[in-house]
């Protein structure tokens, strides 16, 4: 949902979210396409460790199962080695543990990118390609411009 209305707080704000004068379309639209794909990338990590959380709660449920003194074998850092059920398993859930620490970090970390790029749409009035395409939402923006004294109208930047 894009919005038109400039953020007012305590500081000075730009003349009504217009861009600052030596700030191409271009350079706009590029740091908030980088900006995207980090916090892509971010989301697409957190999705493969969640995965592995799952893939250890398996292995976790299974050996739990199993005598702990029965063999079993390991991968650690491409070298598979022989211990027992008892010596896997905790490092099996200390494993598991700390990596659900680094999914909250991640997880935190695309938040405030999150609150990081509506915070950059805002000061630029990007704009997504099929977003606010309803006559609706357009001609409510519109008066909400009227409202505040001004049109920004042609001053946004069009993201696809």
């Amino acid at each position: 949902m894009a919005t038109n209305s400039s953020k007012t707080t305590g500081k000075s704000s730009n003349s009504g979210g217009a861009k600052p004068s030596g700030v191409s379309a271009e350079q706009v639209v590029g740091t908030f396409q980088r900006m995207r794909q980090e916090q892509r990338s971010m989301a697409s990590k957190a999705a493969d460790m969640e995965m592995e959380i799952n893939e250890h709660s398996l292995v976790i449920d299974t050996l739990k199962e199993v005598d702990p003194s029965r063999k079993c074998f390991r991968l650690v850092g491409g070298v598979l080695v022989e211990r027992t059920v008892k010596e896997v398993l905790p490092a099996l859930e200390a494993n598991k543990q700390q990596i659900s620490k680094v999914v909250e970090t991640i997880n935190t970390q695309m938040q405030a990118k999150g609150r990081e790029l509506t915070e950059y749409r805002e000061r630029y009035n990007i704009r997504l390609v099929g977003e606010g395409d309803s006559g609706d939402s357009q001609s409510a923006a519109g008066s909400k411009d009227s409202e505040e004294g001004g049109s920004k109208s042609g001053a946004g930047v069009l993201v696809s």
